[in-house]
């Protein structure tokens, strides 16, 4: 064999050794373990990206789905029905009710759990199965673009994830620099009717009240989702009351919930007409459809505020 074919033969070897080498070197990154820190700040490792994922809320199924997840979930609640393929999805109970030996059976190696919305008794069960526990638990908008890289990373498609977390932040920072800086309007949030309940500041809707130019009147009180009075909110005398459609429907009516305040007359909101309903799935889910939901909001109060400057003085 001459001496150019020898080395052709040895640079031919070089080249499939190097293939070979780079083919491992992807596998191993691609099993690499991976860690973050939780909405509690707890610290979740993994070994390798998680490959079977269990949601235990709708909006952690939607996060997940968007951070590029959504073929890892292998079990999810009852109430995940978006987006269209999460419907098919397993369940395993809800936060409320979880199921414990479905979620046992599915052989997750992450299950991704709403803080405020599962008992401590029952994440402390799904720990005992000896399944890492995600705790999410956002009180901002931006909150949810961090969940989505965070997820990303647990599940291996942090590039996906932090792309959809580009996104959803720059349509929040539009809406902020839109109309942030517009006359501010008070607002009574109605998370529901009876018993009224409403948020405090420390819940993501008061940010995205902040967003747009709104000032929550109850920003003050000290339980995320407070109870409040009648009276307390006549005495507050808010521009405007918005709620979401989720009150009436889960009671069974057609009304949208408001029609307490339509019997004062004299309250501010009744007077100005800005007694206001929102798509519950979109503001009251923190996930990146919370975006639509914000800029919904945004737009119903420039009309209390178109109201108020239109009205006689």
């Amino acid at each position: 064999m001459s001496g150019a074919a020898q080395v052709t033969r040895r640079r031919a070897a070089q080249r499939l050794l190097l293939a070979a080498f780079l083919t491992l070197a992807a596998r191993h990154a691609s099993a690499a373990a991976v860690e973050v820190r939780d909405d509690t700040g707890a610290r979740v490792a993994l070994r390798a990206p998680a490959q079977r994922i269990v949601s235990l809320a709708p909006h952690t199924t939607e996060l997940l789905f968007a951070a590029g997840a959504g073929d890892r979930i292998v079990g999810a609640d009852e109430f995940s029905d978006y987006p269209d393929a999460a419907k098919s999805l397993p369940r395993v109970g809800s936060s409320a009710l979880v199921d414990l030996e479905r979620i046992a059976a599915l052989k997750p190696d992450l299950v991704v759990v709403w803080r405020n919305g599962t008992a401590a008794a029952r994440i402390e069960s799904i720990r005992a199965l000896g399944v890492p526990v995600y705790l999410n638990e956002p009180h901002t908008l931006a909150d949810v673009a961090s969940t989505l890289v965070r997820l990303g990373t647990l599940a291996g498609t942090e590039a996906h994830a932090r792309e959809a977390a580009r996104a959803y932040q720059a349509r929040v920072d539009a809406l902020a620099a839109r109309f942030g800086a517009l006359p501010r309007v008070t607002v009574f949030w109605q998370v529901w009717a009876r018993p009224l309940l409403t948020i405090n500041a420390r819940h993501m809707i008061s940010d995205a009240l902040r967003v747009c130019a709104g000032a929550n009147v109850f920003a003050a009180l000290d339980p995320l989702v407070p109870a409040v009075s009648v009276e307390a909110v006549v005495a507050a005398d808010p521009d405007a009351i918005v709620t979401t459609t989720n009150d009436a429907t889960a009671a069974g009516r057609d009304d949208d919930g408001l029609d307490g305040w339509r019997a004062l007359p004299t309250l501010r909101a009744t007077r100005g007409g800005n007694l206001i309903a929102l798509a519950a799935d979109t503001i009251h889910r923190p996930s990146p459809r919370a975006v639509d939901g914000v800029e919904a909001l945004c737009t119903a109060l420039d009309g209390v505020r178109a109201r108020a400057s239109a009205a006689p003085r």
